[in-house]
C-alpha cells in the first residue's frame, strides 16, 4: 500500500469515528482535488474532501469533517450549527483561522 493510500485510509476512518461520535451517517466519501474548497457535503449524505485535507495537522483536519459531517443535521451555518461545532471542537474560531492561513500560503505557493 502506498503512503498516500494509507493517508486515505486513515482519513476516511477518522471520518467514521466523527461520525460515530456525532451520531450521524452518511453515504460515501470521496477524497480528490477540489479547487475552491475544503470539503462539500450533498444533502444525499455524499462528503468530498479536498485531498490536501491529508496534508493538513489532525487539528484542522476534525474541524473540516466535523463542520462537513455537521451539514448532516444542520445544513446552514446558523446558531445551531455553531453551537454543535463548538460543543464538538470548542474554539472552532481559532481552527478557522489557522485554516484560512493555511490556504493563503497555498495561493501564493
Amino acid at each position: 500500500m502506498t503512503a498516500v493510500a494509507s493517508d486515505r485510509l486513515s482519513f476516511k476512518a477518522r471520518v467514521d469515528a466523527w461520525a460515530a461520535k456525532i451520531d450521524v451517517e452518511f453515504e460515501a466519501i470521496t477524497v480528490r482535488e477540489m479547487r475552491r474548497k475544503w470539503a462539500s457535503c450533498s444533502t444525499a449524505g455524499r462528503l468530498t474532501f479536498d485531498s490536501t485535507c491529508l496534508e493538513l495537522r489532525p487539528r484542522l483536519q476534525d474541524y473540516v469533517i466535523v463542520h462537513e459531517l455537521l451539514h448532516l443535521r444542520v445544513p446552514n451555518h446558523g446558531k445551531l450549527w455553531k453551537s454543535l461545532l463548538s460543543a464538538y471542537l470548542g474554539n472552532y474560531a481559532a481552527l478557522e483561522a489557522e485554516l484560512r492561513r493555511v490556504a493563503a500560503k497555498q495561493l501564493s505557493t
